[in-house]
């Protein structure tokens, strides 16, 4: 069972993340990962707090020569904004936030709430998801996002094979798979800047190369649209997931929506063993397993809580009504939630994957891996 936590707060020294059950003989290269720290502090409408952090893993353990040993790795990425003990607490929640609740709940000052709710956890989340990538690749499975909406922006996607589309979605401010709706966007992002208001939007991962039977129909917590919408959901102002049609499913009948069987003995020696759909409708997961066809998930998010212009709040020690408080905060962060999805729905692939095939050694969950194709070819 591959496992995993994170620690750490928004201002302190350092976020952390200890992966425990990870396979042991997977070269890893820290170059992978920082490259996706890179992503997740990019895009357009992001706040003062990137301009600060250089966000860099640091790997302490789990490693020999550079070489996961199966022992726990833990993760490190480090808070050049350290401050937080010279931080003041908050006495005016800001709506949308955990900031009343966690207090209520915790008989905590705000501050103490806050600053391990803060999206800035999601920096080791995406360390830990660029890691099992890197699990992953060997057996030839690939996650990849996009933002599909920006507030009521649309974004029409072009077409073309995976390399066109990262290549698309790289070149784009707003990691869109149309740069050519860039400055549509931006527009709308200044405008709502100027206004003192924020935007969410919709993030489309896609994960490619899955085979057959990862998740369960057995148990209710083992069904894979089950843990991967968990996952999805346990980010930060995520409000809505889909997998597949997702709702557009319960507006159609039966006939529109399931998707039918073929078999194209061209595709047999493929994870798919030559089963293929004309159609992916179910979002490559059926009766909780994975199908074998490409797992598509969306994600909603909402806009930002913390607004320039505040909304109304209560000041807990006097009761009476007062603006909300204010901190630091971007105006859109849609671009960067698309990072930080991918890398949170790769790790929960990964640990599928380990769940599946084994996971005390990458050679022993590749044997395993080309055993149960033979085996299921053969049926």
């Amino acid at each position: 069972m591959l496992r995993f936590w994170t620690a750490g707060e928004s201002h302190g020294h350092a976020l952390v993340a200890i992966l425990d059950g990870f396979p042991s003989g997977l070269p890893i290269s820290i170059t992978e990962i920082d490259a996706e720290l890179v992503r997740r502090q990019g895009g357009y409408g992001r706040g003062g707090r990137q301009r600060l952090e250089q966000d860099k893993v640091e790997i302490l353990s789990g490693l020999w020569r550079g070489q996961t040993i199966g022992s726990p790795i833990a993760l490190v990425v480090r808070n050049r904004d350290y401050k937080i003990e010279r931080m003041e607490d908050l006495d005016r929640p800001r709506p949308g936030h955990a900031d009343l609740s966690g207090a209520m709940k915790y008989l905590a000052p705000i501050r103490a709430v806050l600053e391990r709710a803060s999206a800035r956890e999601t920096a080791v989340r995406v360390a830990a998801g660029a890691l099992a990538k890197q699990l992953l690749a060997p057996f030839g499975v690939t996650a990849f996002a996009h933002v599909a909406e920006v507030g009521p922006i649309r974004i029409t996607p072009k077409s073309g094979s995976l390399a066109e589309q990262r290549a698309l979605r790289d070149a784009s401010l707003l990691y869109t798979l149309n740069p050519d709706q860039d400055d549509e966007v931006k527009t709308l992002i200044d405008q709502c800047q100027k206004a003192g208001d924020t935007l969410g939007g919709v993030v489309e991962i896609r994960v490619e190369g899955v085979p057959f039977g990862l998740g369960s129909h057995t148990q209710w917590d083992k069904k894979l649209d089950g843990r991967l919408a968990q996952a999805v959901m346990s980010v930060q102002a995520i409000k809505g997931v889909e997998v597949g049609l997702g709702f557009e499913a319960a507006r159609r009948r039966g006939s529109e929506v399931h998707d039918p069987i073929r078999y194209d003995p061209a595709q047999a020696s493929t994870h798919t063993l030559g089963y293929v759909r004309p159609t992916n409708h179910a979002g490559g997961i059926e009766g909780g397993m994975s199908n074998a066809q490409p797992i598509v998930i969306r994600a909603a998010m909402k806009p930002i809580s913390t607004l320039a212009r505040p909304l109304e709040s209560i000041n807990l020690k006097t009761k009476q009504p007062e603006p909300a408080a204010y901190e630091r905060s971007d105006v859109c962060a849609v671009s960067a939630a698309s990072v930080i999805l991918e890398n949170v729905v790769a790790l929960e692939i990964a640990r599928a994957m380990v769940d599946k095939f084994g996971g005390d050694s990458l050679a022993e969950m590749q044997a395993r891996w080309t055993l149960f194709h033979r085996m299921a070819a053969e049926r």
